[in-house]
């Protein structure tokens, strides 16, 4: 079990391991705030209402994540306030700052 991991040595034994962990013990996140897992399939829109995609996949890049879309054309926009317009995750849809020749 995870609880009985006391040490280095221990936490290395389960390199590879899958881990699950229950949505309720996720802490609460702020406003403008989301978990990766919850933005994954939500499409994406641009000004325009034009559909650029769905996200596939997020990447971290040390300095801000970036939206991995999925579509006819795979996009990647970085998840930040100067492109991301809104995210409503009941409509499951984010609108964007983002032309099609980007």
């Amino acid at each position: 079990s995870v609880r009985d991991i006391v040490d280095r040595s221990g936490a290395e034994a389960l390199r590879g391991a899958r881990i699950f962990v229950a949505r309720s013990s996720f802490p609460s996140v702020g406003d403008d705030e989301f978990y990766w897992v919850d933005l994954i399939g939500l499409q994406v829109i641009n000004r325009e209402g034009v559909l650029l995609g769905e996200v596939a996949g997020l990447i971290d890049t040390g300095v801000h994540s970036v939206l991995q879309l999925r579509g006819d054309t795979e996009r990647m926009i970085p998840f930040v306030a100067a492109y991301i317009d809104a995210v409503d995750l009941g409509a499951r849809q984010i609108r964007v700052d983002w032309g099609l020749d980007y």
